[in-house]
């Protein structure tokens, strides 16, 4: 749906302006005029209403939306009401979406609907949840839950972008000198042992080999990150892509254990937060299936699903396959013998979460140390071959 910017003044004069979502400029128009005011100019925006801001000011708005909207539903403020009080808050570049899902949700769609129109602000996990608190009653709880998540996911991410920052620059670095080194340095000292006569050590012609052969070939090095860019943009684009992607992941020594607490997580999340709105166990796990976007967790979801209607308990089916963390059919298991099926797979989920975190935040640490490791590995690796081919010479010439 177009983004329109409007113009527009009010009975007593004032003047305003702003964004709204709307099919035409005359439904823009009439929307304006049951505000009370007066269109002066109505024009499409340049930008789509679903766009807007970059990845971080967008998840950055979401975030404050949610808080908003969890704040004040408790309070029994209606659904139209807080989100067009949560808008407020968002910055401006996703405004126009908020105040789009409000319309929407004034004309009676339900908001879990009006959210899905905006996969880019709002994932299948956030918009599960909110069918979920629709389904039971508790959307201020769904709300509550959230904006502890979103609050949760935004920590972990500031936290692994500053410890990011430096091994980034280590690597830019390292790469850079050590392209000048293979360029530039390697090359001169290729010409000087070489019209020494003398029979270089098997190290250093190795080395000085690789050197030669990269200078003559570096118009190939340059093809090496478009290259990059488009295997990275097919895995992440098109459904094969996903699919191989998604398979390696899980497969991956130390990456796998990792993914598949993640796709527990997600797994758990979901299923408990539908289960705790009331939706019976076979139509959860298809609600949960349809908001996870991993082909693996899909397709897994899909098996558990049809194990379960055939009749075996969702523990059975969960462990039959080691896609899953074992922690979740053991977790699942009590709370099937517990009658709290619920609570028993969001504790399941909040313990993934915790593990992924750790994980993630492992992963970050081991990565500045590995990389020193590397690059100072192969930069030794030329010096002593250097350094054992000029000894080499010296030892000749005397």
């Amino acid at each position: 749906m177009p983004v329109f910017a409007y113009r527009a003044v009010d009975v007593d004069g004032r003047r305003s302006r702003g964004r709204l979502s709307a099919a035409t400029a005359s439904a823009v128009t009439r929307e304006l005029e049951q505000r009370g005011l007066l269109a002066l100019d109505v024009e499409e925006a340049a930008e789509a209403s679903s766009g807007g801001g970059g990845g971080f000011g967008r998840r950055r708005g979401v975030l404050e939306f949610t808080r908003s909207v969890a704040a004040l539903l408790p309070a029994g403020m209606p659904v139209a009401r807080a989100l067009a009080a949560g808008a407020t808050t968002a910055p401006a570049s996703i405004r126009a979406s908020l105040d789009a899902v409000r319309l929407r949700v004034e004309r009676g769609d339900g908001l879990a609907t009006s959210l899905a129109e905006y996969p880019r602000l709002f994932s299948p996990l956030y918009v599960g949840m909110v069918r979920a608190g629709e389904l039971s009653g508790t959307l201020d709880g769904a709300f509550e839950r959230l904006s502890r998540h979103l609050e949760r996911e935004h920590e972990l991410r500031s936290k692994l972008v500053s410890m990011s920052i430096y091994p980034v620059l280590l690597a830019i670095v390292g790469i850079i000198a050590i392209l000048i080194l293979v360029l530039f340095v390697l090359p001169r000292f290729a010409d000087l042992l070489l019209s020494s006569g003398a029979a270089l050590p098997r190290t250093t012609a190795i080395v000085l080999t690789v050197a030669m052969a990269a200078r003559e070939s570096w118009r190939w090095l340059l093809v090496i990150p478009p290259i990059l860019l488009l295997a990275l943009t097919w895995l992440r684009v098109t459904p094969l892509g996903q699919r191989v992607s998604a398979q390696v992941l899980v497969r991956l020594p130390i990456v796998g254990a990792w993914r598949r607490q993640a796709l527990g997580a997600s797994f758990a999340r979901m299923a408990g937060e539908l289960l705790a709105g009331g939706a019976p166990l076979l139509a959860a796990l298809s609600d949960a299936r349809d908001c996870m976007t991993d082909p693996v967790a899909r397709e897994e979801t899909d098996r558990i699903r049809t194990r379960v209607r055939e009749g075996s308990s969702l523990h059975a089916a969960i462990s039959e396959r080691p896609i899953f963390p074992a922690v979740l059919p053991q977790l699942v298991g009590l709370g099937e013998e517990a009658g709290r099926l619920a609570d028993f797979l969001l504790k399941a989920a909040d313990l993934m979460e915790r593990r992924t975190e750790q994980a993630v935040e492992r992963m970050v640490a081991l990565a500045e140390p590995l990389m020193i490791v590397v690059f100072g590995g192969m930069v030794a690796l030329v010096a002593l071959a250097l350094l054992q081919a000029i000894y080499g010479v010296n030892a000749g010439a005397l």
